[in-house]
């Protein structure tokens, strides 16, 4: 006998439970949803071996609007995501983003810094002399200017939002079922059921892809080769010997970055675009952080020449190659296939205002709190790119 739900969501990460959970929130939807996760673990899911961090600063306007959101959303997160009388705790801190620029980049900062206070983010400007008396542990003899996240800017428990979102879901009915999903059957140009691993089929009204990696062969099965492809992030650990003080999540212009970490601070970066391929693997290597890593941050903040290796560990981002922007909504030839993918390494930040765009946009027809329609499918077809200049 076919099981039959309203929507299925392939997918129960953060991504994949936000929606679930706004989905089930609505007054106007009554439907049944089932999520669809292949590692309930979640091990292996880049919610939980990401840097857990949420900033406004962004070359993209919608960006800038759904961090905005975001960071609401996480400061009001034991209210919002309350489940049988547990009240989440995901120990946001809000310590900001610095990003530092040589004069090369200065006026690309000055111009990102305009839109996004116009658009009510709290950044401030700093020149080199107003950086080291601040910081007066960072290395300022090459830096024009850095732009610091005032409030609304830091960092969180990661996995504490996935599973307060799942939890909640839960509690307002969501079913959830370990399997993965191999096909989407397709009929009259629609999405009419999902298939399983194990042969299951499951009947449906509509279909979510929020897999990450795993979006890509999902999309192909309605005809759509995304430009997505999975890419190897690693962070690393460690602990000072010296006092570095009000460190915010620092990001150096070559683009490795810092931020404190418990007793101790992670770091990491992305590789060079030559040195970055597809890659499923979550092996990790040291030799990124002994050549690359470590001697950029010795430079920046000499305190950290003195200092002892922790753990590391590697995850991946579903890296959107066209412009390192999510891909949402309907795809264009079967609509009731709901695309959630690209995140580039930003998803878990933008887990709460895409969860409740994506469950407006499937109860009713549009989005009715925040536009996010600039990160449709559409702009890929007609080669529109809405490039993401800040990928950290």
């Amino acid at each position: 006998m076919t099981e039959t739900y309203d929507v299925v969501i392939v997918g129960g990460a953060v991504m994949g439970s936000s929606i679930a959970c706004h989905l089930a929130s609505d007054p106007a939807f009554s439907g049944r949803v089932l999520v669809v996760e292949q590692d309930p673990s979640y091990q292996g899911c880049a919610s939980a071996l990401s840097a857990a961090s949420i900033r406004q600063q962004y070359s993209s306007p919608v960006n800038v609007a759904i961090s905005l959101y975001g960071i609401t959303f996480l400061r009001e997160i034991a209210d919002r995501l309350e489940a049988g009388g547990e009240r989440p705790e995901i120990g946001l801190h809000e310590g900001g983003y610095l990003f530092l620029a040589h004069e090369a980049g200065a006026q690309t900062m000055r111009a990102a810094h305009a839109m996004q206070v116009g658009l009510g983010a709290d950044i401030a400007l700093l020149d080199a002399s107003a950086l080291h008396a601040r910081f007066p542990w960072l290395a300022t003899h090459d830096i024009t200017l850095g732009s610091l996240g005032l409030t609304g800017e830091g960092w969180f428990d990661a996995y504490g939002l996935m599973q307060a979102f799942r939890k909640k879901a839960r509690a307002l009915g969501v079913t959830y079922r370990a399997a993965r999903v191999v096909d989407v059957e397709v009929a009259a140009g629609r999405a009419v059921a999902v298939h399983l691993a194990d042969g299951s089929r499951i009947a449906c009204g509509a279909v979510v892809k929020a897999a990450g990696t795993g979006g890509p062969e999902l999309a192909r099965a309605v005809g759509l080769d995304l430009p997505v492809r999975p890419r190897k992030r690693m962070i690393f650990t460690f602990t000072c010997a010296d006092r570095v003080d009000d460190c915010p999540l620092l990001i150096d212009p070559t683009g490795v970055y810092v931020r404190p970490e418990g007793t101790g601070f992670l770091c990491g970066t992305s590789p060079a675009p030559e040195n970055d391929p597809d890659c499923t693997d979550y092996e990790v290597d040291h030799s990124l952080f002994e050549e690359v890593i470590w001697p950029t941050l010795a430079a920046r903040v000499p305190a950290f020449e003195r200092i002892r290796p922790g753990r590391a560990w590697a995850g991946h981002y579903d890296l959107n190659l066209f412009d390192q922007n999510a891909i949402l909504g309907p795809a264009p030839d079967v609509p009731n296939f709901f695309l959630c993918n690209g995140f580039s390494g930003h998803g878990l930040q933008q887990a709460p205002a895409v969860g409740r765009g994506l469950a407006e946009l499937i109860v009713h027809g549009r989005y009715m709190s925040l536009d996010l329609s600039d990160l449709s499918y559409a702009r890929i077809a007609q080669g529109r790119a809405l490039p993401e200049a800040k990928v950290v």
